[in-house]
């Protein structure tokens, strides 16, 4: 059974996993060498071959980054880690490890995961959602991440929420330069700038769900704030893409009550569901957790 190597970049740490089939045989985390390109090329050299030591074998090598691979000229764009971008990653990790290397974004990657033997196993098409400090998804069709020509399939955070009402309006600003963007509502920091615009108290995401649950009425609000826009958001998904399978990751992926919640409020946006259709698309959460991402990175090598 062929070893599988996954690193997962990120801008505090980068972890490497390797995979023997499903089985994790090996787990590494080091600090990223921020804003040094030249070592975080190292680091994750470094890291491949540590696990490869531990595992005994020589092993597929997928990276996953906060970022795309540009079609155009092959270099790094739209990265959080902007020591990154215009750098020719690929091919310096190819030579650095003499072997070719798949690299693919980080919210692909968890897609990548929970479809190859997480909470999408056997689903034909899997829409996968990390909701955190950004709002971004994966799309995997057949086994197999869908990128397309431009590199932005599953760019979903960066459209403007749908059917916006007046609970919604004006739309928060977003770094991208646009206003109204879904990551601003249904991001971590979106959940607590809507709490604050709203009640003058700032609380971070995780304190205001908590306050819902012991049902402190003004998160409660805002919690049902986020549910109605998560819905219509996934909507939206549900009426282009028809998965078979939404999935969500990241912190506030924790929510309990989205799993009830979503599902029996988003056919009022998805179109042709009246009363007697039933919306078959399933909401269910990461299996992996925190490790999909970078076990997706491994799965990057389906074959190997």
């Amino acid at each position: 059974m062929g070893l599988r190597i996954g690193i997962d970049v990120g801008g505090t740490k980068i972890e490497g996993v390797a995979l023997a089939g499903s089985d994790e045989v090996g787990r590494i985390r080091v600090a990223t060498p921020r804003d040094d390109y030249d070592a975080t090329v190292e680091a994750i050299s470094a890291v491949t071959k540590d696990l490869e030591t531990r595992a005994g074998g020589r092993g597929s090598v997928g990276v996953g980054i906060p970022g795309t691979i540009s079609p155009a000229t092959g270099l790094v764009k739209n990265a959080n880690s902007v020591w990154l971008i215009g750098r020719p990653l690929r091919e310096d990790l190819a030579a650095r490890l003499s072997r070719p290397v798949r690299i693919e974004n980080d919210a692909n990657c968890f897609a990548v995961s929970e479809a190859a033997d997480g909470a999408a196993v056997g689903a034909r098409v899997v829409f996968a959602v990390i909701l955190g400090t950004g709002t971004g998804a994966g799309i995997v069709v057949d086994g197999e991440v869908l990128t397309g020509p431009n590199g932005l399939a599953g760019e979903w955070g960066h459209n403007p929420l749908p059917w916006a009402d007046s609970e919604d309006q004006p739309g928060p600003s977003c770094y991208c330069g646009r206003r109204g963007c879904i990551e601003t509502y249904l991001s971590g920091p979106g959940l607590s700038a809507d709490h604050e615009r709203r009640t003058g108290h700032r609380h971070a995401a995780t304190e205001i769900i908590a306050r819902a649950e012991e049902h402190e009425p003004e998160a409660e609000e805002t919690l049902r704030r986020y549910q109605g826009r998560a819905a219509r958001a996934l909507a939206s998904v549900i009426n282009v893409l028809d998965p078979d399978v939404i999935v969500l990751g990241g912190g506030l992926s924790n929510i309990d009550s989205l799993y009830e919640r979503l599902p029996r409020v988003w056919g009022t946006w998805v179109f042709a569901a009246g009363p007697d259709e039933v919306v078959r698309t399933r909401l269910v959460r990461a299996r992996h957790g925190d490790s999909s991402g970078v076990r997706g990175a491994a799965w990057l090598w389906p074959d190997a």
